[in-house]
């Protein structure tokens, strides 16, 4: 019935497998556990260990295929009709939460359960610990924001697993984030709607203020990469950033903007990497990367 896809990378997934798997054995139902190392060099004694649970798999791929090519990889090797994905730095959260997902196990259901964080959270993961929790976490407002913004994203989702093989992730994309934009515009093309439901999962693997912010930039000069490309005339409406930047772009205020996050960016970067980080900041650093992409001679 349920195959459970977890593609892992340097991260501990024993506890996130069993409690999965206790779940799974109470519910009496059929199902897998499907892991798979990306590459991985760190926790690989650990992990191994859970090749002893019934119905898991766990297999160790020695290079790196990336983002898309590994969830691809982890479907292929699913044996029933729907697919469980979760990310590997991901800690269940609630007793019945596969019992929750079997309601929605049906043809061509593609469900979101999302994901939340939690509050004891050190100074030097602030940023994204308060952006998932604003922008990120389920509730009436972010619900409004998705529902104007239909951007999907993979951390913990169900799918049907025919469709699943009709669009696939992009594997053409080697630079990190948007892998998973790209695939929710392909289901809005061919009209298959997503479901977002309250059934999250912590996110627990939390990348520090620093590196978010270089994770930031990656992911910024893909989403400009393919939106200059013009393939995704959906993009702009799936966007909140790329919308607002063809406003300013049909106002001739890319530049101007540009030139102001360049003077101030040492300040925002300053605020962005405190203890309370200003939402309101990021969202403008966001916009100062993008607008910088507009011309490769300008220098950040």
């Amino acid at each position: 019935m349920l195959s459970i896809l977890i593609p892992a990378y340097n991260y501990d997934i024993t506890k996130l497998v069993t409690d999965l798997h206790i779940q799974a054995i109470s519910l009496g139902i059929d199902f897998e556990i499907v892991a798979m190392e990306d590459g991985s060099q760190k926790f690989l004694f650990e992990n191994k260990s859970i090749k002893n649970l019934l119905s898991v798999k766990y297999t160790v791929l020695k290079e790196n295929i990336g983002r898309s090519a590994i969830r691809n990889c982890l479907i292929d090797n699913a044996i029933y009709p729907y697919a469980l994905f979760l990310d590997c730095d991901s800690e269940i959260c609630r007793a019945d939460f596969l019992e929750k997902y079997l309601k929605y196990c049906h043809k061509n259901c593609v469900v979101s359960g999302g994901r939340i964080y939690k509050n004891d959270v050190d100074r030097r993961y602030s940023l994204l610990a308060k952006y998932g929790k604003m922008r990120e976490q389920f509730n009436a407002k972010n619900l409004k924001i998705r529902d104007k913004y239909p951007v999907f994203t993979t951390p913990n989702f169900l799918i049907d697993k025919n469709i699943f093989q009709k669009i696939r992730f992009d594997e053409s994309l080697k630079q990190y984030g948007h892998e998973d934009t790209l695939f929710g515009l392909e289901l809005q093309g061919q009209s298959i709607d997503i479901q977002m439901i309250d059934n999250p999962v912590y996110h627990t693997g939390l990348d520090d203020n620093n590196t978010f912010l270089h994770k930031t930039e990656l992911a910024l000069q893909t989403l400009f990469s393919l939106y200059k490309s013009g393939k995704y005339p959906l993009l702009s409406q799936n966007s909140k950033i790329i919308s607002f930047y063809k406003k300013l772009e049909i106002l001739h205020l890319i530049k101007i903007i540009y030139f102001t996050f360049r003077i101030f960016k040492p300040l925002i970067i300053k605020n962005l990497t405190c203890k309370n980080p200003s939402l309101l900041l990021f969202d403008f650093y966001r916009l100062g990367i993008l607008c910088g992409l507009k011309n490769e001679n300008w220098q950040l």
